[in-house]
């Protein structure tokens, strides 16, 4: 099978833009470059992709913003493609949806008008949620008529989520394909390495938790200090993204702990890079208060070692995210890879990622509910049974596998309008 993939990979770096770049290292690379598949890709899905790389944002502050230079790329990008069509042979166009936006409604329209005529197929994956509702609610009829001309009845709608299936199911596509996101293991040690810290950490938290004393050996399996809980938020720092709020929490829930007269406090860590300078200054500003000075901690943008570290270091994940386009976040699944407890938000298909009846999830902009599950949490989870939902779900090889299988279904046999096949591994039941 022959994929021609108009989507973009790092740089800038977020989740949809990562996913593309596994799928393209897991399918064997950019044929348009290399004819031969790339050494290691361990590429055995039968699938060529030819990348066209959609690069129309350099930055995050970029990102969504409309100026001539990017209607200048999106041209020279959709003749790329219309040029692999005729070179290569090949015939599956595969595109990624915007979210509910007009820029991004607007790129919409063009790449598919321009770019759907000369391909066989379409193959849309949806990455961002919400598109359906937005188009129901938010935008006048006449919008909704251009983008079911050109949108409408894809062969193929690949999905992350069942809460994601109604934008797809939208737009009317052939076949819909629930497909989870998956990464490479980034803690394949983690039983032997990270576990045994992990549940010593907890065990000397409870204990100074119900009033008791720990020996310097206690001390020093803990890593030293246990009576210090690193909550990690790792993510853009957005106010949509929740980094504001996971600030307030931090301060309220360590208020709390003052009051119940414990040596326990949290300390937020923050792993991201700000996307306007405004909300950089707003934080700055925020964190010279005395009662976040000790407890928050900003590092920057993090990859490599000192992601790594980030996330071995920490004892709980929070995310309270309520931002547009969220829908299956990455770094969620690696905080589930490392084993760390999460606290989030109950926001588009996050639900679906976690076990049912999730104790955890929270309303969106609640720092009191954020700081009170924080609270209940660091008490009672250990992190083993993430580690788990990760293996079950979340791994790359899972995700290809799918993804491969969603994709090649769309050769084998058309399906009628409207049709939703959904996956058996999406229905793996997930530890309690």
């Amino acid at each position: 099978m022959k994929l021609l993939v108009f989507a973009h990979t790092p740089p800038p770096l977020h989740g949809q833009s990562y996913m593309v770049q596994l799928m393209l290292a897991g399918f064997g690379g950019n044929r348009a470059v290399s004819q031969r598949p790339c050494p290691g890709s361990g590429d055995d899905h039968d699938i060529e992709c030819y990348h066209v790389n959609t690069q129309f944002s350099k930055t995050l502050e970029d990102i969504g913003e409309f100026h001539s230079l990017k209607l200048f790329r999106l041209f020279r990008y959709c003749l790329q493609a219309i040029w692999f069509r005729f070179r290569y042979g090949v015939e599956n166009f595969y595109y990624i949806p915007g979210p509910g936006k007009h820029s991004a409604l607007y790129r919409d329209w063009l790449v598919l008008g321009i770019c759907r005529p000369f391909f066989k197929r379409l193959i849309l994956h949806w990455h961002a949620a919400g598109l359906g509702k937005w188009l129901e609610t938010s935008v006048q009829i006449r919008v909704r008529v251009w983008t079911y001309k050109f949108a409408k009845h894809a062969d193929l709608s690949i999905v992350l989520s069942r809460y994601n299936i109604a934008d797809a199911q939208k737009l009317l596509p052939q076949q819909v394909r629930v497909v989870n996101n998956g990464i490479p293991d980034p803690c394949p040690e983690f039983a032997t390495r990270l576990l045994p810290r992990r549940l010593a950490r907890f065990a000397a938290r409870e204990r100074l938790l119900a009033g008791g004393v720990l020996t310097a050996a206690d001390r020093q399996s803990a890593g030293g200090d246990p009576e210090i809980v690193r909550v990690l938020y790792m993510a853009h720092c957005m106010t949509e993204k929740g980094v504001f709020d996971a600030v307030e929490a931090v301060r309220l829930a360590n208020r709390t702990l003052a009051q119940q007269d414990t040596p326990v406090r949290l300390r937020l860590i923050i792993a991201g890079s700000f996307v306007t300078g405004v909300e950089r200054a707003r934080f700055d500003q925020l964190i010279k208060q005395p009662e976040l000075q000790s407890s928050v901690e900003y590092l920057g943008f993090v990859s490599g070692a000192g992601k790594e570290r980030a996330f071995r270091d920490c004892d709980l994940f929070c995310f309270p995210t309520y931002y547009l386009g969220e829908n299956q976040p990455v770094n969620l699944i690696e905080a589930m890879a490392h084993g760390l407890p999460i606290v989030t938000t109950r926001w588009r298909s996050i639900a679906e990622m976690l076990p049912p009846d999730y104790p955890w999830l929270v309303a969106i902009k609640s720092p009191e509910k954020i700081a009170a599950a924080l609270l209940e949490m660091m008490r009672r989870e250990t992190g083993e049974r993430f580690r788990q939902l990760f293996q079950v779900r979340y791994t790359l090889t899972a995700h290809l596998t799918q993804l491969a299988e969603a994709l090649h279904a769309v050769e084998i046999q058309p399906c009628p309008p409207g049709r939703c096949d959904l996956p058996i591994a999406s229905d793996t039941p997930l530890p309690s």
